[in-house]
């Protein structure tokens, strides 16, 4: 729908103040919430992945690890080539594991024990089997509603149950076609690589809760036939490589990396290999890769499931502390009228020249036609020690016809207390412009432990109007 505003005839009305806030999640799941004390994770079992001569299970006793050793004190006592990791976080006291069964489907909000909604946490070790259109809607759905999710693949070819799907294929499938968001949504793609082996070395960043992380310090992976990622932060600006395959760096080569969507966490590791601790079930042909002296693949499997989950001090922020989980935006949908929020007159309105995505009010800024600049803010403090992550849902309609010049844009900006720009998110514009609202999201992590005002401006050229309209937003700190 063309958004075209002949004048400003946005009210006062607009501003009128009701009492309910509408969250308009395309799958209204309750998000997973964790534990006081416990971090649940749920390893997937139920695609293939012990096909062949893999065996990524944590123990035979599924979905309850428990059934087969109660207090297990070494990775012998549960039997899987993924025990050592399983047993690790077991010992830890602070852990609640399960594995979804061979033959049974990923949910979200539905009635089963192993349904994503009752976890924290989704590992999926190097699944042979593509996900079913209700299971991709589920993974991301759960996701965006604050779940974590540890992919890892293995090279392309890896087709250990030769049904013409290996992980490679079947995560990229994932993230480019499913219900929820398939517009390149974690920031990276997997490459049909076989890489044959090596030691891809970790960044330097002492601050990053995977690297440095309760369970020790990474400074090398391995890989062993396996592949590297594509990262695109221009399409999610949160993805970030953490380890290269050697002569490799910024945005390709990337063996490890970790990206965010909506209120959750995704981590990404292109090979089975570093998980592998050399043991299972009988007939099947593994490789030490978890005591590999020349890596240190537990540290970084252990602290990413911590961050993934939620669990560990810093969550993902900047020095230390605790955070409190939450959404830190007043008035997120709009629907108080301009409470909470600062903006420039009429662009907090409940006109029908362009549809929210819930309930009645939006944020609808230029759409004039007319040289024009509209402004919306809200300042909040992101407390010392949180992962924070912003969400806004963004529609584009545009009266220009060009393809190639950006007439009229929209910046999304952080500023400090004193007003000046911390950092440019993202500018849209005229050339963004489609149907319906995109999802949009940032890791804004690096600002816990301060007080920034996130602040959009949309600014239109003399002719042909562009509206940039905003809805469901929120800052969600964990």
């Amino acid at each position: 729908m063309l958004g075209f505003r002949t004048s400003r005839h946005r009210l006062a009305s607009a501003l009128a103040v009701f009492g309910l806030v509408t969250t308009g999640a395309a799958v209204q799941a309750s998000a997973p919430a964790a534990a006081a004390t416990t971090h649940r994770v749920l390893f997937d079992n139920g695609h293939a992945e012990t096909a062949g001569n893999a065996d990524w299970i944590i123990s035979t006793s599924q979905p309850d690890p428990l059934g087969q050793d109660s207090s297990p004190s070494s990775e012998t006592d549960w039997t899987g080539a993924l025990s050592s990791w399983g047993v690790a976080l077991q010992k830890t006291g602070d852990y609640s594991l399960r594995t979804l069964p061979a033959g049974s489907g990923l949910t979200y909000g539905a009635t089963a024990a192993t349904d994503l909604s009752n976890f924290d946490e989704l590992v999926l070790p190097e699944p042979n089997t593509l996900f079913t259109t209700a299971e991709k809607t589920a993974i991301m759905t759960f996701v965006k509603n604050g779940g974590g999710l540890f992919m890892i693949s293995d090279h392309t070819g890896a087709d250990r149950n030769n049904d013409g799907y290996d992980a490679v294929e079947i995560f990229n499938d994932l993230m480019t076609d499913n219900s929820v968001d398939s517009t390149d949504p974690f920031g990276f793609s997997i490459d049909t690589l076989d890489v044959g082996s090596g030691y891809p070395a970790a960044i330097s960043d002492s601050t990053n809760p995977v690297l440095h992380g309760s369970f020790g310090t990474v400074t090398k992976s391995l890989i062993a036939d396996g592949t590297t990622a594509t990262l695109k932060p221009s399409d999610n600006s949160a993805v970030k490589g953490l380890v290269y395959r050697s002569g490799y760096s910024g945005n390709t080569g990337a063996f490890f990396a970790t990206s965010t969507f909506g209120s959750g966490k995704v981590a990404f590791w292109g090979d089975s290999s570093p998980i592998d601790d050399g043991t299972g079930q009988s007939g099947n042909t593994l490789y030490d890769g978890w005591n590999d002296t020349g890596a240190t693949n537990a540290a970084l499997a252990l602290n990413a499931t911590e961050w993934l989950a939620g669990a560990g001090g810093t969550g993902g922020g900047g020095g230390g502390g605790t955070c409190t989980a939450g959404q830190l935006l007043a008035n997120p949908g709009f629907e108080s009228g301009s409470t909470s929020w600062t903006a420039s007159s009429g662009v907090i309105t409940n006109s029908t020249g362009e549809a929210a995505r819930t309930g009645s009010y939006k944020a609808w800024t230029d759409g004039y036609g007319s040289a024009h600049t509209d402004t919306l803010a809200q300042t909040v403090t992101v407390a010392s020690g949180c992962a924070a992550t912003l969400n806004f849902y963004l529609h584009v309609d545009t009266a220009e016809t060009t393809t190639s010049t950006a007439y009229d844009t929209l910046k999304v900006q952080v500023l400090n207390s004193a007003g000046t720009v911390l950092s440019t998110l993202a500018t849209y514009s005229n050339l963004n412009a489609a149907s319906g609202y995109t999802l949009r999201s940032f890791n804004l992590s690096a600002y816990a432990g301060q007080t920034v005002t996130v602040k959009f401006t949309g600014t239109e050229g003399s002719t042909l109007q562009t509206s940039f309209v905003l809805d469901d937003t929120a800052l969600n700190v964990s």
